[in-house]
């Protein structure tokens, strides 16, 4: 059980439990929320360096435009032109092919689809997909906690040199100036 693997762990090298916690953290992230597209963002993750097309993402892709995008993003204009009627199976076949470098295809290395990318766009404008949802969401946050002026310039608490102080308009001097301004 769970005092199991604490007592396990209690036993391990500080570095190994942090890589132990990363892994945990990141299964237990939720795939298209806002904290992943932060940390995604933040970090500069490629998910190419960590994902590869399989059976599964196959088998979950049914939209004739989607998969001609694709198709046109691994194999360019001219092979999606040339498969546009063809079957939806046929042109999971072909991507496969350019991805893998299969019966005569060029390969396309380091590809992930645009909705798994940092930051994810969308083949279509349909919407829907989640992790471009959230992507706006933090995108929007994270422009409303950016301050109006990026540059404030701090008030002036002493005289330029050359300028004249009006009368009665009281100077402070360095050591009176620093706390002055921390209190504003």
């Amino acid at each position: 059980g769970i005092t199991g693997l604490f007592a396990r762990l209690l036993d391990m090298p500080d570095c190994t439990v942090m890589d132990v916690l990363a892994i945990v953290m990141a299964e237990t992230l939720s795939s298209g929320s806002c904290l992943i597209e932060s940390v995604g963002l933040h970090m500069g993750i490629d998910m190419a360096d960590y994902w590869v097309a399989d059976d599964a993402f196959y088998s979950l892709i049914r939209d004739r435009e989607v998969l001609t995008a694709i198709l046109r993003e691994v194999g360019g204009d001219t092979v999606a032109q040339a498969h546009v009627v063809e079957k939806s199976k046929t042109i999971k076949h072909v991507i496969n092919d350019h991805l893998t470098g299969e019966n005569g295809r060029t390969k396309r290395d380091h590809w992930v689809p645009r909705w798994m990318a940092f930051p994810p766009s969308t083949y279509t404008g349909r919407g829907g997909v989640a992790t471009v949802a959230a992507a706006e969401r933090v995108k929007w946050q994270a422009e409303a906690e950016e301050p109006t002026d990026p540059t404030p310039q701090a008030p002036a608490l002493l005289p330029e040199p050359g300028n004249d102080v009006d009368a009665g308009e009281e100077v402070l001097d360095a050591s009176e100036a620093e706390p002055e301004r921390l209190a504003a």
